[in-house]
């Protein structure tokens, strides 16, 4: 594939709207019409062929939501949206958005002069999590128990994610996904097998920029098309049947204002404690071997007795072959260093983990115990089966396909969804840049 297909992501879109005799072009013999479907493709190159989902097509089409991988503002037809953000517009702190559009949507905050005190508790300057503005909960950045790692990956739903989430199925072990809007239109059945093995879903925004670069009204958009029920035309709650309560900043980015819009709308922001930059592999001076020396340091550390008063949290992704396999590769390690593995939701005994109360998540202790699912959760929507070929009436930076074999890396083309730590400036865009490179060699 080559670079430029990143660039030019019509083509998904395309396939959706298109006139039917060009749509068997896009066809597959596979089931593209269910979850349970989806979840049986082994040929990464088929998970991602685009194909076609009725009620996403179909709310794409009648403007239900701002243009995929852009960044989100409140669609002019919307009046809910409009009320909604109204409502919690007193609860905004008067804080100016960070930087200058549009650069500064992708961190390069040149230009950009911020006081050394750090007011607003923004954690790209010096990893603040513990807000200064009144009322606000601090960051989620380690977990309360002892030895225990909280484990969550970013950049979901990858469209080959069927390696990696067999792997964990296997292993019986839950994560808590931090899925972006965009993906999730994109790849409707990915995001639904989420909720089906039992992962905890939160919040990884709309379209995956910088959101202290954001307005007021961005933030509350990035927020608003990615989680909350509006005609249940939301992209979770659209694609999944729930609403998470729970987020995660890309790139770490937030200060006090954005905490405040989140906690309006009733998120909870997570953060982390440890980088494994496995986002960074092959960027930079960044290679293979520091990513496994990063889960090496955590696993010593552990080992060491770091965590014997409290647990961690460690960034890693669902964003590329790689990062899927290094997670594959470190697992038996990690599990053998900590005394437990657990969601972020069930470390900190969230038992309630979205809106809709017809879905329960086990405690702490009875995780740990072997209930790692309960029962009498919500079955997944099944209106609007697909049709074979055509895409998800979405289109995002870029589809293709990798391999998910333990330990290995292909190098194969797959959709990106950059993330990581704050990185500033104009490396984050070269980082960016460099990311997409690797993964469409």
């Amino acid at each position: 594939m080559r670079p430029s297909s990143f660039f030019t992501p019509q083509n998904a879109l395309a396939c959706a709207l298109l006139a039917a005799p060009l749509l068997v072009t896009c066809a597959i013999a596979q089931d593209r019409t269910t979850e349970q479907g989806e979840a049986q493709i082994t040929d990464p190159n088929e998970e991602c062929t685009p194909y076609y989902y009725a009620p996403v097509g179909q709310a794409v089409a009648a403007g239900q939501f701002p243009p995929l991988w852009t960044p989100a503002t409140i669609l002019d037809n919307d009046t809910n949206a409009q009320n909604k953000y109204n409502s919690i517009s007193g609860q905004i702190p008067n804080i100016a958005p960070k930087g200058t559009q549009p650069q500064s949507l992708e961190g390069n905050w040149t230009g950009f002069s911020y006081p050394s005190t750090d007011p607003d508790c923004w954690w790209t300057f010096d990893q603040c999590t513990t807000p200064k503005l009144a009322g606000l909960s601090p960051d989620l950045s380690v977990v309360p128990e002892p030895n225990t790692l909280g484990y969550g990956f970013d950049d979901g739903p990858n469209c080959s994610h069927n390696a990696f989430y067999d792997y964990l199925q296997e292993n019986d072990q839950k994560a808590t996904m931090f899925y972006i809007g965009s993906n999730v239109l994109d790849w409707p059945l990915e995001a639904q097998r989420g909720l089906a093995d039992g992962h905890e879903l939160c919040v990884h925004t709309w379209s995956h920029r910088y959101m202290t670069a954001l307005t007021n009204e961005e933030v509350f958009a990035e927020f608003y098309y990615k989680s909350l029920t509006l005609l249940q035309m939301q992209a979770i709650k659209l694609v999944a049947g729930v609403t998470p309560t729970c987020w995660r900043p890309p790139f770490g980015d937030v200060d006090d204002r954005v905490r405040a819009i989140a906690k309006a709308m009733g998120l909870r922001t997570i953060i982390w404690q440890y980088d494994s930059n496995d986002w960074r592999a092959g960027t930079g001076n960044i290679t293979d071997a520091d990513v496994d020396a990063n889960y090496d340091t955590l696993i010593t550390r552990v080992q060491n007795g770091s965590f014997n008063t409290e647990g961690t949290i460690m960034l890693t992704h669902e964003l590329n072959n790689f990062t899927m396999s290094e997670a594959m590769k470190f697992y038996d390690q990690l599990k053998a260093a900590f005394k437990y593995i657990v969601p972020l939701g069930v470390a900190t005994n969230q038992t309630q983990p979205y809106v809709e109360t017809d879905y329960a998540q086990p405690n702490f202790e009875q995780y740990i115990s072997g209930t790692t699912t309960l029962s009498g959760n919500p079955p997944l929507p099944t209106s609007g089966s697909t049709t074979s070929g055509g895409s998800t009436g979405g289109s995002s930076p870029s589809s293709g396909a990798t391999t998910g074999t333990t330990g290995t890396n292909t190098g194969g083309a797959r959709r990106l969804a950059f993330d990581g730590p704050g990185v500033g400036g104009l490396a984050a865009s070269a980082l960016f840049i460099a990311g997409v490179l690797r993964l469409l060699m």
